[in-house]
């Protein structure tokens, strides 16, 4: 899915995201997590990535997975074509620095199980995230929607 640098598409993308979770058979605390990791990325895409609220795409891609060893869940992939960081300088604000804003990265990191953040080579940025699901994959005969 794509959506503009806005947050007034924010909430579109946490109806498809929850409803996809929610198909791939993942709990409900599970899905409030991946809500809130996905939320704090975009915003933070529109926050300094693009300066500010913008008509310029953020891509989204949603994904379930299964892997061979049993365990599942959901995939998510932001793109944008804003500025670019390096990888290893993104890191959580130390939570003993009290203050608001600036804990997103720490948020993202410690709700879902995996955080990558890379450089394309034609710019902007490329963020994936994973978060497994409770009990490993999802049952036999469990329908659910592989890819948004």
């Amino acid at each position: 899915m794509t959506i503009t640098g806005s947050t007034d598409s924010l909430p579109v993308v946490r109806s498809a995201l929850a409803r996809m979770a929610e198909l791939e058979g993942m709990a409900a605390e599970d899905i409030h997590k991946i809500t809130l990791a996905v939320d704090e990325a975009l915003a933070n895409v529109i926050k300094h990535g693009y300066g500010g609220p913008c008509d310029k795409p953020i891509h989204i891609k949603l994904e379930g997975f299964d892997e061979p060893d049993g365990r599942g869940g959901i995939r998510v992939e932001v793109r944008d074509h804003g500025r670019q960081v390096d990888p290893h300088t993104i890191k959580g604000r130390d939570l003993d620095d009290v203050r608001p804003g600036g804990l997103g990265v720490h948020i993202m990191r410690t709700v879902m199980d995996k955080v990558e953040f890379s450089c394309p080579i034609d710019g902007g940025m490329h963020l994936e995230m994973v978060k497994y699901r409770d009990g490993g994959a999802r049952k036999p005969g469990d329908a659910g929607a592989r890819t948004t």
